[in-house]
């Protein structure tokens, strides 16, 4: 940064601060999206040595071309946009379901000094995004001119809002307790330590959060939205090329940011698990383990559950998890209301 700052230096100031800026986003997003490609070919390496396979081995060493011969495939093919379809609309969805999951990193702290925008309402401006992702849903089913889309999308966006109401109420847990909207303020009062972590006074809202998460993303064993043997792959069943890779991308790109908002909220972000000793490590590096390991478990539970049944599914969001997230913030108003603000259970 400090030799593109050399490299800008005789520009005007506003040019100098755009330029600053779009090198950061740039930054960012190369590794975002290649870690989206290699997550998807992580999940079958993973997931077939859980039911004893081998996984994608023949492109490349080991199969490590693999998410490039797929991105090419998908960039090949045509894209065929239906007859009586709304074309602008239908073109519109998925950009509408991939830029709130690549959006929300503007104000994800990497570290202590490595944010691209701290802003004081990072919490706020996170919920807000992740609401969007619902539109692109809708309006992908609406679209399509098609009744399985149709069917799918009002699935899946009934879900995704049973569930998001969980994860916000979870997360408004988080700020009571670390009296702070701001993500890095929310990792700094996890600082000292495991067992300064949220996850331990808050852990039936981690495990709302967590689960909640893998529900927002229509993963399985929530995958109702694209249940093949109900309704032929759900809202996206028309989509084809890159309208469709990119629907992809954004539920993998949904994982990643679940599963760092995970780490920042209550696995402690770029700190260490014990405050001395692992001073050789960077912080950054802690918080992709933090990251990785989380999704690890989104692998994890793919292989191991089979679909719930959708009643099942709004039951769980609506009867259990509400009323749990509701019960833990009364509990956490309660001490904080004869202890400072944050140090409740300190």
């Amino acid at each position: 940064m400090e030799l593109l700052q050399s490299l800008v230096g005789g520009l005007p100031a506003w040019i100098q601060i755009g330029l600053i800026n779009v090198a950061k986003i740039v930054v960012i997003l190369v590794p975002l999206m290649l870690a989206v490609a290699y997550l998807t070919f992580a999940e079958r390496k993973i997931i077939g040595y859980m039911q004893v396979r081998i996984g994608p081995n023949r492109v490349g060493p080991r199969g490590w071309l693999q998410p490039i011969a797929d991105a090419l495939k998908l960039l090949l093919k045509e894209v065929i946009i239906p007859t009586n379809s709304n074309r602008f609309l239908f073109l519109l969805a998925p950009v509408l379901s991939i830029t709130p999951a690549l959006a929300a990193w503007a104000v994800m702290p990497f570290s202590d000094s490595m944010v691209l925008a701290d802003i004081d309402a990072s919490l706020l401006y996170i919920l807000a995004l992740t609401s969007m992702g619902v539109y692109g849903v809708i309006i992908a089913g609406w679209a399509s001119n098609s009744k399985y889309a149709f069917l799918g999308a009002m699935r899946s966006a009934a879900q995704i809002v049973a569930y998001e109401i969980a994860m916000g109420f979870a997360l408004v847990g988080v700020l009571m307790a670390a009296g702070s909207l701001n993500l890095r303020e929310i990792v700094l009062a996890q600082s000292g330590g495991l067992h300064q972590w949220y996850l331990w006074p808050l852990f039936p809202l981690f495990l709302v959060y967590f689960i909640s998460g893998v529900a927002e993303t229509n993963r399985a064993p929530f995958d109702v939205a694209e249940g093949e043997s109900e309704i032929v792959a759900g809202f996206h069943v028309e989509y084809s090329g890159m309208t469709f890779a990119i629907f992809f991308l954004a539920e993998y790109a949904n994982m990643i940011l679940i599963a760092a908002l995970t780490a920042v909220m209550f696995l402690g972000g770029w700190h260490a698990p014990i405050d001395t000793g692992f001073t050789v490590v960077p912080p950054m590096l802690w918080f992709v383990g933090k990251i990785a390991f989380v999704l690890f478990f989104f692998l994890w539970l793919r292989a191991t559950f089979p679909r719930y049944r959708y009643d099942q599914i709004m039951r769980l969001g609506w009867k259990v998890f509400i009323p749990v997230t509701l019960v833990w913030i009364g509990v956490i108003g309660f001490f904080t209301f004869f202890t400072p603000v944050g140090h409740w259970f300190h």
